[in-house]
């Protein structure tokens, strides 16, 4: 039996890339290089993502809509943060996969020492200020009575473990750009599942409400950490899984010419991810002028947005190590050719997921509240996060191109444009126009459907190639001018 479903399966792989590759989405020897390194990728994001909506939904049931709107103000806090690692990871993998293509494994090793050093000094004073500021904080974006109580409960308990969850970052990254993604994933895939139990023990079982949700979560980020760490110091799991460009006390710690570059390229991307996740604050606002009610929706729909950008995760990391490693090796013209089949690859999926989103939005609604209206509410927040999921998916795959060259400038600058010249003013308009909660459905797409448009036109510019020759191995410190 199990091995007929096996030879099924391979048939329906089989048929699915040929199919693929007729229609000219993805041709098909660039589909196993691709999906070797999305899948374990896509489970590790939503094993990420999982955290945070398991959480809303868990004390959703056990709590109501007021903890879950408290949720949504801590979560905005948490996610600023972590948008501060992701985008000093992006930077990480963008070196580390052009050094590690390049045949210089040291030098590749030597960027993940410095973005350790980088990511210390920036999230001590994080963890600190939100340690000590929880309820100042939570109070600032329009939390009151219960949902203040659960927002400064969540965020203080929480942030000790982004210490953790910076290290997790580079650390996936890093692997990601030498090609194993797979190592990761069973380490947040064991993360979030550890999650799961603590949360629904703690919660529901000892009884510890939003106290006990933010407990769960914050020690399993503690153990993926310790888990990751094993592996990025060069030890095995069992023989697999030992990082090839290893951190030791071994070796230089400190190189200004790669310091340099990791700040230049990095820089952008967490001005970019840090703007993404300050305007979710006036949304949240704007979401608080129409009750609590709306805001736990707006806070549903985000999560499932988020669980649908996995994909994104998956496809993104593809496009930036395949692409980055490509440039490293001086190789454009395929380098193009991945990053355009990657973009056509996630079109393609974000289509389909949206789509069955959609489709079951009120079931979707009714796990996280129960109230009629609020499930209504809350469905149409997640068909509008539905929608804005395909420009989120494909713009993903462009920006993860573009990344892999270590152009990310421009995603920057086409992100800023998204959110503070389309997002937050629609959202905005809502407050004293007939549009209402309208607006805040228009910002949701919005926010990620100008950005993609931008970054689409960089990438068939192949001005990102250009770009490129910065930061491979045999550029040394050569500076070039490119817009």
């Amino acid at each position: 039996m199990l091995s007929r479903l096996r030879n099924g399966a391979a048939r329906v792989a089989e048929a699915v890339a040929g199919a693929l590759d007729r229609a000219g989405v993805i041709d098909r020897s660039r589909l196993d290089e691709t999906m070797g390194l999305a899948w374990p990728r896509i489970v590790t994001g939503f094993a990420i993502m999982s955290k945070n909506t398991v959480d809303l939904a868990v004390i959703g049931y056990a709590v109501g809509v007021s903890a879950v709107a408290g949720m949504g103000f801590a979560f905005a806090y948490w996610q600023l943060a972590k948008f501060v690692s992701i985008g000093l990871a992006g930077g990480t993998v963008s070196l580390v996969s052009q050094n590690y293509g390049g045949e210089e494994r040291g030098r590749a090793g030597l960027v993940v020492k410095q973005s350790l050093i980088v990511a210390a000094l920036l999230v001590a004073p994080i963890v600190a200020g939100y340690v000590l500021g929880a309820e100042r904080l939570i109070a600032l974006v329009g939390g009151d009575g219960a949902a203040l109580s659960a927002g400064t409960t969540y965020l203080a308990v929480t942030a000790p473990a982004l210490a953790f969850e910076f290290f997790n970052m580079i650390a996936s990254r890093t692997y990601a750009g030498v090609g194993d993604t797979r190592t990761p994933m069973v380490a947040r895939a064991g993360g979030a599942i550890l999650n799961v139990v603590l949360t629904v023990w703690l919660v529901l079982g000892a009884g510890l409400g939003v106290f006990g949700a933010g407990l769960g979560t914050a020690v399993s980020i503690a153990a993926v950490g310790l888990v990751l760490a094993w592996g990025m110091t060069g030890r095995s799991y069992l023989g697999r899984g030992a990082s090839p460009v290893p951190v030791g006390r071994s070796g230089p710690w400190f190189d200004a010419g790669l310091t340099r570059q990791l700040l230049r390229v990095s820089s952008p991307l967490i001005a970019r991810r840090v703007a993404e996740g300050v305007v979710v604050f006036p949304l949240l606002w704007v979401a608080s002028s129409f009750g609590q009610a709306t805001v736990a929706a707006l806070e549903v729909g985000r999560r499932v947005r988020a669980l649908l950008g996995s994909f994104s995760w998956g496809f993104s990391i593809a496009a930036s190590t395949l692409v980055g490693q490509r440039l490293g090796a001086g190789e454009e013209a395929l380098a193009t050719a991945y990053g355009r089949d990657v973009i056509s690859l996630s079109a393609v999926v974000y289509v389909l997921a949206s789509a069955a989103v959609i489709a079951a939005a009120t079931p979707i609604a009714g796990v996280f509240v129960d109230e009629p209206a609020a499930v209504s509410a809350t469905a149409a927040f997640v068909v509008a996060a539905a929608v804005s999921a395909l420009p989120l998916g494909v713009d993903g795959s462009i920006t993860g191109s573009l990344r892999g060259a270590g152009d990310t400038r421009w995603p920057f600058l086409a992100s800023m444009i998204g959110l503070y010249a389309f997002a937050l003013p629609v959202a905005l308009v809502g407050l004293v126009t007939p549009l209402g909660v309208g607006g805040l459905y228009a910002a949701l797409v919005a926010e990620k459907l100008v950005p993609a448009g931008l970054n689409g036109y960089r990438f068939r510019s192949n001005r990102w190639q250009a770009v490129s020759r910065q930061y491979r191995p045999d550029a040394g410190e050569a500076e070039e001018e490119v817009g």
